[in-house]
């Protein structure tokens, strides 16, 4: 029998328990702390590459890991979306999200949306012993989502670092272009797999939604 406490279940938890934070390292104001935000969120993400592994390659896939490791994604997903939305709202052009501005609410009402249905629905299910795991299109919009937080993690205090320098030539037009590509693009993609993966899951879950029976 496999241990509920067991190592992937363990990062996991950690990567839970740094949800925190990122949120509040995200909403600081000094360089330092949101570099450290954009460190902390590469670790988190990277840790969920690395506890899937482990369960898969030593069976150490428990019930409880299939509820716990897309409740870490949706936490992870909250600790940067909302300091997005927030600082993308301070009404300094420098706070603006490339492409997009100033964060939509129609975006966070799809994305976020979207991880609340299926949290609820996931849990209404496992109390009549239903174990709902993250299905192959979850993975793929949590994914981009990713791309795109580390992005926009990373924007904000280079920003300032490129402010205070004054840099202006050639290679930093260049990393603008880019960069502010690499968000904007991540964003919309994200954005588009959030919507297919839902009518995904409802599709794959018809039935126990009490659809189409």
């Amino acid at each position: 029998m496999v241990g509920i406490l067991n190592v992937p279940n363990l990062i996991t938890i950690g990567r839970i328990l740094v949800c925190p934070a990122i949120f509040a390292l995200a909403l600081a104001s000094s360089v330092e702390a949101r570099m450290l935000a954009f460190v902390l969120f590469v670790v988190a993400g990277l840790s969920d590459l690395w506890d899937g592994y482990l369960a898969r390659k030593h069976g150490w896939i428990t019930d409880v890991g299939k509820l716990l490791d897309p409740l870490a994604d949706k936490l992870l997903l909250l600790s940067t979306f909302i300091p997005f939305y927030l600082i993308s709202h301070r009404g300094g052009e420098e706070w603006l999200i490339p492409w997009w501005g100033m964060l939509p609410m129609g975006v966070m009402i799809v994305i976020l949306g979207r991880e609340l249905l299926v949290t609820l629905f996931r849990y209404w299910v496992a109390r009549r012993g239903v174990v709902i795991p993250a299905g192959a299109s979850g993975k793929y919009k949590a994914f981009m989502q990713n791309l795109f937080s580390g992005g926009l993690l990373l924007w904000y205090p280079l920003q300032e670092v490129a402010r205070v320098q004054g840099l202006s030539g050639f290679l930093y037009r260049s990393w603008m272009l880019v960069h502010s590509t690499w968000i904007g693009l991540t964003l919309l993609i994200a954005l588009i797999l959030t919507i297919y993966s839902m009518i995904d899951y409802i599709w794959s879950y018809r039935s126990l939604m009490g659809v189409g029976d």
